[in-house]
């Protein structure tokens, strides 16, 4: 959900990738259907590993949470943030739907701040290794 939605909300203007730390293999029914409801496909997605991605070229990581700890390489030089975002596998669309809406939330924010220090590149931010002293 996180990857479709913020390709969505981020017009062309991030890369977003999706992978767990221990992949299922495939994308549940619920997953497409709480996100069509938002117009948004899954058709070109897929379920993907940590090894599947570019972990390392990434500036931000998102760990969801569900008690998974999110692995980074060794010498990662982003940032990472835990979002807490429940697993609703398994509990049904009211589920899928409340967690859809927290992760569309959460995409916006991050969004919202990335494109700001994009705007302002002279501006510290104190959490973000990258602009550290």
């Amino acid at each position: 959900m996180a990857e479709a939605l913020a390709k969505r909300l981020g017009n062309g203007r991030v890369e977003a990738w999706s992978a767990g730390s221990s992949a299922l293999g495939r994308i549940v029914p619920e997953t497409f259907d709480v996100l069509e409801e938002k117009g948004i496909s899954l058709e070109s997605h897929s379920s993907k590993g940590l090894r599947d991605v570019p972990v390392n070229d990434m500036d931000v990581v998102v760990g969801m949470g569900c008690e998974v700890v999110c692995p980074v390489p060794a010498g990662f030089k982003g940032r990472v943030i835990e979002w807490n975002i429940p697993d609703p596998y398994g509990r049904g669309l009211d589920t899928f739907r409340a967690v859809r809406d927290l992760i569309e939330r959460q995409v916006r924010s991050l969004l919202s701040d990335l494109l700001r220090s994009q705007e302002d590149p002279g501006e510290k931010d104190e959490t973000n290794p990258r602009q550290r002293e």
